[in-house]
């Protein structure tokens, strides 16, 4: 959204409202988060229903997960936003991220079997977070005390990032 004003010349007509900068940030996170936490329940409505996918934890401690997950990704997205020019590389940047993102998350492979230096990088990858606690909400019903480092460790992580994010947007006031 940040990089499509800039284009069409509106993020000027921002700039100059009263608003601050981390309001703006706010407005532009909130509507993605309610419709991603939407489309989770959706999932998990629909994986219950029609493939019997076994639900053995608190829904309510994977959807606050969730919220501090979607808050690391959001404020990526935004700080990419904030550093491109342009749709076209906010979309090669984003794309390169999550397909990296993705296949060293331990969907398609476990992480166990990848090398060492592998490991340690995926500790900076969101998503690979992400996977380990719904298998260990969804499929063991573990508790917060299990995956509470899990939890800190991307919630210090979407503090930064959104931090970052709202220092690097450039608001003329």
């Amino acid at each position: 959204n940040i990089v499509r004003e800039k284009e069409m010349g509106t993020i000027e007509q921002i700039n100059v409202t009263p608003i601050h900068k981390h309001e703006f940030i706010i407005g532009k996170l909130v509507p993605f988060l309610i419709i991603a936490v939407f489309e989770l329940a959706f999932g998990l409505v629909i994986g219950k229903l029609f493939f019997e996918i076994p639900i053995l934890g608190n829904i309510g401690l994977l959807f606050g997960f969730t919220l501090v997950y979607l808050l690391v990704i959001l404020s990526f997205g935004l700080l990419i936003s904030t550093l491109a020019s342009t749709q076209q590389q906010v979309m090669f940047i984003s794309f390169f991220f999550m397909l990296i993102f993705i296949l060293m998350s331990g969907i398609f492979t476990p992480t166990e079997s990848m090398p060492q230096w592998a490991q340690r990088v995926n500790l900076i990858n969101p998503v690979y977070y992400y996977m380990r606690v719904i298998r260990m909400i969804l499929l063991k019903g573990s508790g917060f005390w299990n995956i509470s480092r899990e939890f800190f460790s991307l919630l210090i992580f979407g503090v930064l990032m959104l931090s970052l994010s709202v220092w690097r947007y450039r608001k003329v006031t």
